[in-house]
C-alpha cells in the first residue's frame, strides 16, 4: 500500500513542478511561493477547524490532531527547513529549464538513503539495492546531459541553489521520519495531518511577512523586475497538486512498514512526469540524449518495486 502511495504522491509531483515552472516565468518568486502556502493553509484550515470543534472528523483520515506546543515545535522546525528548500528551489526553477533542476532534486533520495541507513539502520534488499543502482547512475546522466545546453554547474549560482534546495529537501525527509514515528520507536508521534496543516501556516504567516517587506521595498521605489508579480491560475494548481502530493506522502510514511529511502527515491521519479511537461509546454532542448537517462529511472523503480513486495 505504501509502495502505491508513493508512486501517486511522484506523479502528483510532477504535476506540481510543472505548475511552479509555469507559475515562476518572469514572476516574482516571493509573491508566487507566499500565494502557494496561502492557498495551501485554506485548503487544511477547514480540517483544524472541524476537528477542534466537532467531531465531525473523528476516526478518520483528515483528522487534525489538537496538540500541545512540544508537537507544534517540531513541526515549526519543519517549516523553516521546507520554506529554505523551497525558497531556493523556486529561484533555480524560475532561472533554469525545467529539464535540468529535475535531474538536479532527483539526486535527493541518495543523501536521504545516507541518512536512513546513518540514522534509522535501514536495510535494502538485493533488489531493491539494484534498483538504487540504476536511479543513482540514471540520475547522473541526466545531471550530465543538462551540461550539453550550455549551463556550467560549477559557477552557475542557480545550479549551487537547486543543489541546496535539494540537500535541505533530504534534511526534510528525515525530520519526517522522525518526528511521525511513534515515540517507543524513538521518535516524537507527531499527528501526520497535524504536520501537513499546521506546516503550511507557518510557512504561509512567514511568507506573509516576506511579501509585506517586498510591497513596502517596492512602495519606496525600490523596485525591481524581480519582483514584478502576474496572476497566474497556475499559482493554484501549485497549491493543490502539492496538497495532495503531501498527503498521499504523510500517510505513506505513517504505515509501519514503510521505508523512508525507499519512499523518497520513488518521489523523485516525477522528473519523468516533469520531463514529458517540459517537452510538450516549455520546448525545452536536449530531449533525445534525455530519453534514454529517462528509461533509466523507470527501470529503476521497478526493481524498487519489486524488491518492496
Amino acid at each position: 500500500m505504501w509502495l502505491i502511495l508513493a508512486f501517486l504522491s511522484a506523479a502528483l509531483l510532477g504535476c506540481y513542478d510543472t505548475a511552479k515552472k509555469r507559475a515562476l516565468i518572469d514572476n516574482s518568486v516571493v509573491m508566487v511561493l507566499f500565494l502557494n502556502t496561502l492557498f495551501s493553509s485554506i485548503i487544511f484550515l477547514p480540517f483544524i477547524l472541524l476537528s477542534a470543534f466537532t467531531n465531525v472528523l473523528d476516526g478518520s483520515i483528515f483528522h487534525v490532531a489538537v496538540d500541545g506546543w512540544n508537537q507544534h515545535f517540531y513541526v515549526l522546525i519543519k517549516s523553516c527547513i521546507v520554506l529554505s528548500s523551497w525558497l531556493l528551489g523556486y529561484f533555480a526553477m524560475k532561472h533554469l529549464p525545467l529539464t535540468i533542476v529535475g535531474p538536479i532534486n532527483a539526486t535527493r533520495p541518495v543523501m536521504v538513503l545516507i541518512g536512513a541507513f546513518a540514522v534509522f539502520g535501514e536495510r535494502l534488499n538485493l533488489m531493491q539495492w539494484i534498483g538504487v543502482f540504476f536511479a543513482v547512475v540514471s540520475f547522473y546522466m541526466l545531471k550530465n546531459s543538462g551540461k550539453k545546453e550550455g549551463i556550467n554547474f560549477k559557477y552557475n549560482k542557480w545550479i549551487w541553489a537547486a543543489v541546496a534546495a535539494s540537500m535541505l529537501g533530504a534534511v526534510s525527509g528525515m525530520w519526517d521520519k522522525y518526528i511521525l514515528a511513534p515515540a517507543e520507536s524513538g521518535g516524537v508521534g507527531c499527528d501526520r495531518m497535524l504536520v501537513q496543516s499546521w506546516f503550511n501556516i507557518y510557512q504561509c504567516l512567514m511568507m506573509g511577512v516576506a511579501a509585506l517587506l517586498l510591497n513596502r521595498s517596492s512602495s519606496d521605489g525600490k523596485h525591481t523586475p524581480s519582483m514584478k508579480f502576474e496572476w497566474r491560475w497556475s499559482i493554484i494548481i501549485v497549491s493543490i497538486t502539492l496538497s495532495i502530493a503531501d498527503f498521499v506522502y504523510f500517510y505513506a510514511l505513517s504505515l509501519p512498514e514503510a521505508m523512508i529511502s525507499v519512499v523518497s527515491m520513488i518521489r523523485r521519479s516525477s522528473v519523468i512526469v516533469s520531463f514529458l511537461f517540459g517537452a510538450w509546454l516549455f520546448h525545452e532542448r536536449n530531449l533525445k540524449a534525455k530519453a534514454f537517462d529517462l528509461f533509466l529511472v523507470l527501470v529503476g523503480m521497478i526493481f524498487l518495486y519489486l524488491g518492496s513486495k
